[in-house]
């Protein structure tokens, strides 16, 4: 499943693409044909995420609502055909489509159209977005008063989006590593400056998931990446830097990961192999849906 970083990514591709635009919406799929016959010809004022959830704002108090899921991707691409873009490949929800990029919605859970109440409502039900830090009501406060309420596994309460919007599978288990956190302490027992710690090193990380279009979480990558980046805000869409997906365009976005660095990880994914720390056999188990992975001996901290 897309993480918040992919989202995040996505919103600043279709801004640039399409805000200040009227494109013409279609379902060649079917499935959001009502929905799309309301917002074709409608300017497209912004597009923006909070956690998981994609909003599209066009005019007229109409938003649409879109969640990934597990298999859904949102391809933003610019076309110079005078005749218009390619014809629409496999089962497309929604594409839009304007006078230099199109765009092609697949495989989402959620897609839906919202009035800004509604979407309102939506985002007052998650928990803070690291990546919206410093933002009214995205407070780490707000995920430790939640935490301190349940005895649910910390784990679980990563994957748990009303309690801390973005985080998926993979920054749980390596975020937890990082920081020697035992998965199965109860939220509860999670010491606030353990917590604030995490939270602070998932700015940091899903800032970089951004800039870079996947997920890195090994220090010497995190490092390499900083570098890379110097003083450029890792957040800030921009179609021109090269070193956001080397050997593609900068302006092609997927919802999937990017390809700058190996795809290399610390516990995820690496069951039966030893701890890059210690050299103990790294260890899974299925938690809220999906595997953890974690090292029994390295992540002892509450």
């Amino acid at each position: 499943m897309p993480e918040g970083h992919t989202l995040h990514r996505l919103a600043g591709a279709l801004d640039h693409a399409f805000a200040g635009t009227t494109p013409t919406v279609t379902s060649p799929q079917g499935r959001f044909a009502d929905g799309a016959a309301l917002l074709t010809g409608r300017p497209l004022e912004s597009a923006e995420a909070y956690g998981k959830h994609l909003f599209v704002r066009f005019a007229g108090d109409a938003v649409l609502n879109v969640h990934l899921g597990l298999i859904g991707s949102f391809d933003v691409l610019p076309y110079a055909d005078p005749a218009g873009p390619p014809a629409p490949v496999g089962a497309v929800r929604v594409r839009l489509v304007n006078d230099s990029a199109y765009a092609d919605l697949r495989g989402a859970t959620t897609v839906q159209l919202v009035t800004p109440a509604e979407m309102a409502a939506t985002i007052a039900r998650l928990g803070p977005d690291p990546l919206r830090a410093g933002t009214a009501g995205n407070e780490p406060e707000r995920s430790l008063a939640r935490l301190a309420r349940t005895t649910r596994p910390v784990a679980e309460c990563l994957m748990d989006q009303t309690i801390i919007a973005g985080v998926g599978n993979l920054y749980r288990c390596e975020v937890l590593f990082r920081h020697r956190v035992d998965p199965f302490v109860p939220g509860a027992k999670v010491k606030k400056r353990t917590w604030l710690t995490i939270w602070d090193d998932l700015i940091e990380l899903m800032r970089l998931g951004v800039a870079f279009g996947q997920i890195l979480t090994l220090q010497d990558q995190v490092i390499e990446a900083k570098t890379i980046l110097g003083e450029r805000d890792p957040t800030a869409y921009d179609p021109g830097w090269a070193g956001l997906m080397p050997g593609e365009r900068g302006d092609f976005v997927r919802g999937r990961t990017g390809g700058h660095f190996p795809r290399d990880f610390a516990v995820y994914q690496r069951d039966g192999l030893p701890c890059l720390v210690c050299g103990s056999r790294i260890r899974t188990r299925v938690l809220a849906g999906r595997n953890l992975f974690w090292c029994g001996r390295c992540q002892r901290r509450h």
